[in-house]
């Protein structure tokens, strides 16, 4: 999945990496073949779960116009109103204002190596996994780390910084989930079935805290075809994102 290690490293790459040698960091940038601008391009590529992608995300602080940088989960929706209420107001950050204060475009911003130094805040959702993947300055680049090597490299601790996806829904049956979610689209096939063994319809929502399937859904399952079975993993991966349209 790597491309060659012997092509020279593109600036913003080589940037990331001096800081990682720096502090001693365990994992090198690593080139991808394919440009990884999304989580879920990132996650396709390393063969992981969407959520141990860490995403940059960065807003202006609107009484200063600081730049404030959100590394979330890849499964995640940053919630700007949780954000708001630890740093401020905020506004949205165009391409040029990303640029100016990291030195990375959208697609490859690092949460190390920026031009200006950032207000930075971890979403503690990165938690529910031991290895993490972030982008390292560019599209087609990554790095390896842990949630807790993360906070120490930008001197920030987690915080509740994201949407709320069914909260009650136990922390077990998210995750596995979400893996069958990552090898269902990876074969790109509907071979296994999204029942995890938890049978509980949440009220509010109108799906269960376990395959996240509406009740309609769990009673066609055995009735419908391939590409019917396909649109339903579309919709469970949805709403382990928080989506619940």
């Amino acid at each position: 999945m790597c491309a060659s290690e012997l092509k020279p490293l593109p600036q913003g790459v080589s940037q990331v990496s001096a800081v990682l040698q720096a502090r001693g960091h365990a994992h090198a940038p690593q080139m991808l073949e394919d440009a990884a601008r999304t989580a879920q391009q990132a996650a396709d590529a390393l063969g992981v779960a969407l959520g141990q992608i860490a995403k940059s995300i960065v807003f202006r602080r609107v009484a200063d116009d600081a730049p404030v940088l959100v590394v979330t989960s890849g499964d995640r929706r940053v919630d700007q109103r949780k954000v708001e209420a630890q740093v401020g107001p905020l506004a949205r950050a165009d391409a040029a204002f990303v640029k100016a204060a990291t030195g990375f475009s959208i697609g490859g911003v690092s949460p190390v190596g920026h031009a200006t130094p950032c207000i930075t805040l971890v979403d503690e959702d990165l938690f529910r996994f031991e290895d993490i993947w972030a982008a390292a300055g560019h599209p087609h680049a990554v790095f390896q780390l842990s949630p807790q090597v993360l906070c120490e490299l930008v001197d920030a601790m987690e915080s509740d910084v994201v949407q709320a996806p069914l909260t009650d829904m136990p922390t077990a049956a998210r995750k596995l989930l979400s893996d069958r979610c990552a090898a269902v689209r990876s074969a790109g096939s509907s071979y296994m079935s999204p029942c995890v063994s938890v049978c509980r319809m949440d009220t509010a929502s109108g799906v269960c805290l376990g395959c996240l399937r509406t009740i309609d859904e769990i009673i066609a399952w055995s009735k419908v075809e391939e590409p019917a079975r396909r649109v339903i993993w579309s919709r469970i991966e949805k709403r382990l994102q928080g989506d619940l349209a």
